[in-house]
């Protein structure tokens, strides 16, 4: 019983958060979600890709159940797969993240959280693993990717949160005030301990 709780708990998070990710790029410009908006190139469609990278390789190969979309050798990884290409199209990522989910829904519906899985690239004495230890690893990359995709959509239109049913209309004003307050408080606290 605890098990089936705790797979489903899991699971219902991965989806929620996947959905969250895809959300980042709603009402954007081709060139805003490929653009990169840290001093590393950090992107927004760069993150979709990664994410869906990371759970093809970690619910896939894993488990001796390769991804059925092309993937370069883990050994072989370049980075490219935190950035658009530009023959690559948001439909295609988008469609290539969807894709993963349903191959990576059937691993984790089709195994029980026990399954012996094997990541090569974990370090001794960790690359023998399971696949609860996998999904809580996912879930936190994507739980990880998702916070970076959220900062840098504020940064773009202001626009936070996990979901639209739950977005609120930005009072800038308020916004303004509230920043005003921490920059103040920062400023105090630095004049204080200098």
């Amino acid at each position: 019983m605890i098990d089936a709780l705790a797979k489903d708990t899991l699971h219902g998070r991965l989806r929620r958060d996947r959905d969250a990710l895809l959300w980042k790029l709603h009402g954007l410009s081709e060139y805003d979600v490929r653009r990169p908006l840290t001093v590393t190139g950090t992107n927004l469609l760069g993150l979709v890709k990664h994410v869906a990278t990371v759970e093809a390789r970690y619910f896939g190969e894993v488990f001796d159940r390769p991804s059925p979309e092309p993937l370069c050798r883990w050994q072989d990884h370049d980075g490219s797969d935190q950035w658009a290409a530009e023959d690559e199209t948001r439909d295609q990522i988008i469609g290539f993240y969807r894709r993963t989910w349903e191959h990576s829904d059937a691993t984790i519906d089709e195994l029980p959280l026990d399954a012996p899985g094997h990541v090569p690239w974990w370090p001794e004495p960790y690359l023998h693993t399971n696949l609860f230890a996998v999904m809580v690893h996912v879930l936190g990359e994507s739980v990880r990717h998702l916070g970076h995709a959220d900062i840098l959509r504020e940064g773009l239109d202001g626009r936070t949160g996990l979901r639209a049913e739950h977005e609120r209309q930005i009072d800038e004003e308020a916004r303004a005030a509230h920043r005003a307050k921490i920059e103040q408080a920062a400023r105090t606290a630095a004049s204080i301990t200098a």
